[in-house]
């Protein structure tokens, strides 16, 4: 990062990051959590933030432990209930009249599970699903509010991309579900093991990317990703890439770009 090394639960941090995403055009940050001390102190720090300066945020919950395996079922319910306990009344979670938790991995767990995880919390929590394609929503839509789909290795000059999004919004938007469309910066796997490159091109590869996201009717456009710097996905401004993304996010949503020096 241009930002420096720096700790997730440092408030100066997140605040320059709100600063800088709130300033490009963004609305809100999709937070990745789980029901831990450490975390749920993060968390506080982050909701403090974001309502000092008019930011939203939503949830991502980590359904899947490091070796992609999931969770307790009662685990997830409790922490959802954490969740809807301690937020469900926060002006930082109210973008869709409820606060938002995506649950990641879904596809690893029954209907059966995902209905006893959501049941609690469904009146204060809108849950939605990480389907990959039609079916896999479609099983379940029941015991969900939508999908949000996080396609970090996307490549926006595939036909694929664009009808797979388009597909996917109609079977959500059908059950009258949230449908949030991703849209990547890039891709590089190599330092997480994999060979997969999808090339930046120098902010290019983001706008197109959100320019087909935007002709699947999104409910949000779920941009992958603020720093997600493992993947090479990452928006923040880097010593790699300098603010390339960020003014190219700017640009498409009719802000400026704040880049550190």
């Amino acid at each position: 990062p241009l930002l420096g090394r720096y700790s997730s639960d440092d408030p100066v941090v997140m605040n320059r990051h709100v600063a800088m995403a709130k300033a490009a055009g963004l609305t809100g940050f999709l937070v990745s959590w789980k029901g831990t001390n450490d975390l749920n102190a993060r968390l506080d720090t982050l909701v403090r933030t974001a309502e000092r300066q008019d930011f939203k945020l939503e949830i991502v919950y980590q359904g899947l432990d490091f070796q992609r395996r999931p969770l307790p079922v009662p685990q997830i319910a409790e922490d959802l209930r954490y969740l809807a306990d301690r937020y469900a009344d926060s002006p930082s979670f109210d973008t869709f009249s409820r606060p938002v938790v995506v649950i990641t991995g879904t596809d690893q767990f029954t209907r059966r599970q995902l209905r006893r995880i959501t049941d609690g919390v469904r009146g204060r929590l809108l849950v939605l699903s990480s389907a990959k394609n039609v079916a896999e929503y479609r099983r379940v839509a029941p015991v969900t509010d939508g999908d949000a789909y996080y396609w970090s290795s996307s490549d926006p000059t595939s036909a694929l991309y664009a009808r797979k999004l388009k597909e996917m919004s109609r079977a959500v938007h059908t059950d009258g579900g949230l449908w949030f469309a991703p849209a990547s910066a890039g891709f590089d796997a190599r330092l997480i093991g994999g060979r997969d490159v999808v090339p930046r091109e120098g902010g290019e590869t983001l706008r197109r990317s959100i320019d087909v996201a935007r002709q699947s009717s999104p409910d949000a456009l779920g941009l992958i990703s603020w720093n997600e710097f493992s993947e090479n996905s990452h928006i923040e401004p880097s010593q790699a890439h300098d603010g390339e993304e960020l003014r190219a996010l700017a640009t498409s949503l009719g802000g400026r770009a704040l880049v550190p020096k």
